[in-house]
Parts: structure tokens; sequence; C-alpha cells
């Protein structure tokens, strides 16, 4: 009995430690957000040259940092969370690599040329003021970091890309008027809430599958294995490597379609020759198990989910630090066109060391939503959402269809969930039940036998998919565009009456 006492002491203590450490963790990141805000401003003073406008420049420089760290917070997940999600990763372990090859992909790859969100959505004919575009796209960027923000306290992962051409849309139309917009670009937006999860989800349960036919289904799983993951390994390296190639080093280089396709078989290639010794050595003990079967796909997912930040850091840091640069250069005398503006390296490091820091900070919560909230998540089925993610940009760049790789990764995630689902439900809704012994044994009244059979056959089914997070996960995706287009005219209105502009 004083034993268990001890023991139930102890478990009290350990809770108020962890509860402890929890409550000192959301105090001090808000608190080390401000001090890197604090620290971007007094940067942007002694960067900044003088001029008439040089105030809006360390003003927007700000909002860039502070969009960079919601961005951090909240898109990096969708790399994460099947990691971690898998047991792959720590969480602690998660953030390390992904705050490595995030900084990584947008110092070294992130596009030295931005072609500013503006050109698609603003009407070419449409002339604004050096005044009024600087407004304009320091209204997106607040507008969208305000709402990427909230849906990070809401546990929602959304694209940010959508967040900010929602910005500009409602700061367009405040400054010009609903003529301003090009609004078939909107709709493109709005089809991709469809596209964009249905093929992530469609690829990602193909591919699991795919793995169910020729793995975990077959009778000697370990010889099966030795085959078919160095196929799947090699797969994943070439996509990857075509990827990389098409959309993380386009700062450094832009080869032509053969070229990405040469490098995609080249490492194809060698991904499976480094996987056959390596997995054969892997199996030369273990059992035939699903669970150690599962195992020989950690190391793979934790290569891609490597990849996909630094791709993400490579693309994704303009969503923070492009309108910023195009504010430096109409600031400077550049003008305020719709075409393409030089990347200041000093601009570019704001938007890496903030998305850094914001996932580091704020980033564990939207993880835990994309990778344990939604459906339950082993290696395999992590493996099969990363690589899905990247075969879906990939084929819809080559189409020139508009998808978000928020909405991809988490469409992928529900793919698995649901395919495991039709798994583990096959036949029960063709299962001979005797409407009268079921009408009598129901736990409530029941208006007829068949409802009581409907009743009573979907208490067998088994959910393993999390349906609230799917429609609160959409409604957060429909409402990004229209939410982030109101907040941005208020703010352009309210900035226009301030400044005197």
């Amino acid at each position: 009995m004083a034993k268990t006492t001890i023991d139930k002491d102890l478990k009290r203590v350990s809770q108020l430690g962890t509860a402890t450490h929890e409550t000192a963790r959301a105090v001090a990141a808000p608190g080390m957000a401000l001090v890197f805000l604090f620290a971007v401003l007094v940067w942007a003073v002694f960067v900044v040259g003088g001029g008439p406008l040089s105030y809006l420049v360390v003003i927007a420089t700000v909002i860039a940092a502070y969009m960079a760290l919601n961005i951090g917070a909240n898109d990096v997940a969708n790399n994460m969370g099947p990691a971690v999600g898998a047991k792959a990763l720590t969480m602690t372990g998660a953030l390390v690599i992904a705050v490595i090859f995030e900084a990584a992909g947008a110092l070294l790859a992130g596009g030295d040329v931005v072609t500013t969100i503006s050109r698609d959505t603003i009407a070419p004919d449409i002339t604004l003021s050096t005044d009024a575009f600087i407004m304009v796209m320091m209204a997106a960027l607040l507008s969208s970091a305000l709402w990427v923000n909230l849906a990070t306290v809401l546990g929602a992962p959304v694209s940010t890309t959508h967040a900010v051409v929602g910005g500009v849309v409602g700061a367009g139309v405040a400054a010009a008027g609903m003529s301003a917009i090009i609004w078939p670009t909107i709709l493109r937006i709005a089809a991709s809430w469809v596209i964009s999860p249905l093929m992530g989800a469609g690829l990602a349960a193909a591919l699991l599958a795919i793995v169910y036919a020729t793995i975990l289904n077959k009778r000697e799983k370990t010889e099966a294995a030795r085959i078919w993951v160095p196929i799947l390994v090699a797969l994943m390296t070439g996509i990857f490597a075509m990827y990389i190639a098409m959309k993380g080093l386009r700062r450094v280089w832009s080869p032509e379609f053969h070229v990405v396709l040469f490098l995609g078989l080249a490492f194809a290639g060698i991904g499976w020759l480094v996987a056959l010794p390596w997995v054969k050595k892997r199996t030369s003990d273990s059992q035939s198990t699903n669970k150690n079967i599962a195992a020989l796909f950690r190391l793979p997912l934790i290569f891609s989910t490597a990849l996909l930040s630094f791709a993400h850091g490579a693309n994704d840091v303009a969503n923070a630090v492009g309108p910023l640069a195009a504010i430096v250069a109409a600031a400077g005398g550049g003008g305020a066109g719709n075409g393409s503006v030089a990347l200041p390296f000093w601009v570019l490091a704001i938007g890496a060391l903030g998305i850094s820091l914001g996932l580091a900070l704020f980033g564990p919560r939207v993880i835990r939503t994309v990778g344990e909230k939604i459906t339950k998540l082993n290696e395999i089925r992590g493996f099969c959402v990363a690589l899905s993610a990247a075969i879906t940009v990939l084929i819809a760049s080559a189409l020139g269809l508009p998808v978000s790789s928020t909405h991809i990764a988490v469409g992928a995630v529900f793919g698995v969930g649901f395919f495991r689902e039709s798994l583990s439900n096959k036949g029960i809704p063709n299962k001979a039940v005797s409407p009268e012994g079921v009408f009598l044994k129901t736990d409530h009244l029941n208006a007829t036998p068949e409802e009581a059979i409907a009743n009573f056959q979907k208490r067998q089914r088994r959910y393993l998919v999390r349906r609230e997070h799917a429609f609160s996960i959409g409604a957060a995706w429909v409402v990004t565009v229209p939410a982030a287009a109101g907040i941005a005219a208020g703010i352009y209105l309210l900035m226009k009456l301030l400044f005197g502009l």
C-alpha cells in the first residue's frame, strides 16, 4: 500500500512538472517572438536608407518577419506531421531537422528574383501610385499573417499562399475597386480547394494499396520486402530528385525537362542499388511481421521529410518576403509595377530566420493535428503521404493545375486513413442480420426493424478517421481567401487614414 501511495505521489509530481514545462513554453514562446520582431525592427532601421517612404519599409519589414513566424508555425507542419505521427521522429528531432532544412532551402535556393503575387491578381491596366502600392502590399502581408496566426492557434493547417493572395485581393479592391482584380486567378485558387486534397488523397491511398498488395498481404512478407522496398525507395529518390530540381533549386539552376527526367532515373537507380543491401541486412534476423516491415520505411520517411522541408523553405519563403521585396523596390524608385523585383539577401535572411523560429516556437500544435489527430499513422503510411505530396506537386506543375502543398499533404493523410478504414470494414455493410433480433436488442428505441439493422451495422463499423477534422479543416481552407481579403481591406483603409496618403 505504501508503495502504491508513493507511486501515485511521484506520478502527480511528474504530471505537475510536465504541466509546468508546457506553461513555461507557452509563456516563453510569445516573448521570444517579440524579441525577434524587435531585433528585426532595429536591423531594418539601420539597413533601410533614408527617404520619404523609409518608415513604411521599416514597418513592412517587421510585418514580413511576423508573417515568416506564422509560415513556420503553420505551413511546415504539413511536412513534419506524418513523420511525427508515425513515431519515426520525436517532436524535438522533427523540429531540429525542419529548422535546418527550411533555413537551408530559403537561404541557398530561395528565389533571387521574386515575381510579385500582385502580377497574377491585380489587372495590368490598373496603375497604382507608389504609396498605394506599398500600402496594398503591407495590408496583404499583415492580414495574411493575422489569419494564419489565428489558424495556428486553432490547430488548423491552411495555405499561406492563399492567405497572401486573399490579402492582395482585399487590399487591391479597397484601393482600386472590383475591376482591379483578375478574377480567373481567384477561380483557379478556388478550384485547388477540391483538386489538391483529392489528388493527394487518391495518390496516397494508391501507394498504400500497392504496399499492401506487394508486401503486407503476402505470406512471406520479409521476402516480398526485400524485392519491393528497394523499388519503393528507388521511386522515392527519383521523384525527390526531380522535385528538388524543379521546385527547390530554381535560384541556382533551371534545367530542361529532359534533364530533370534523366536526374530522376539516375537517382532512382542509385536509390535502388543502395537500398538492396540495406534492406537485406535489416531483414536478415527479423520476423515477418507488419511492425518489422514498417520499420524499413522509417529512414526513407525521414529523408523525404527533410527534402520536403528544403523545397518548402526554397519556395514558400517568398510568401513572407516577396511582398516586402516589392515594397523595397517601390520605395527605392523601382516603381510599383507588376513585374519581377530583386530580392536583397537581408530580406531573404529575415524570412529564413522567421520561418525557422516560428516552427520551433509554435509548430508543435499544427504538427500534432496533421500527424496525430486525423488518423493513426505508422512509417508506411507516413512514407506514402510524403511521397504522394511530391508526386502530386510534380504532376500538377506539369499539367499547369493550381494546387496547394498544404491541401495535398492533409488530403494525403485523410487518404491513407480512409483506405485503412475501408480495409477494416470490408464486408460489414453486407453482413446478414436478423431484423427481429436486432430490433429487440438495441439499446434505444428504433422506429423500424430496418433502422435497427442500420444502427447495429453502424456500431460494428470501425471509424479510423476523425470526420470532425475534415469539416473544420475544409472550412478553414474555404474561408482563408475571403477572410484574408476582408481583413486586408480594413487594414488598407485604416492605414490610408492614419498615414494620410
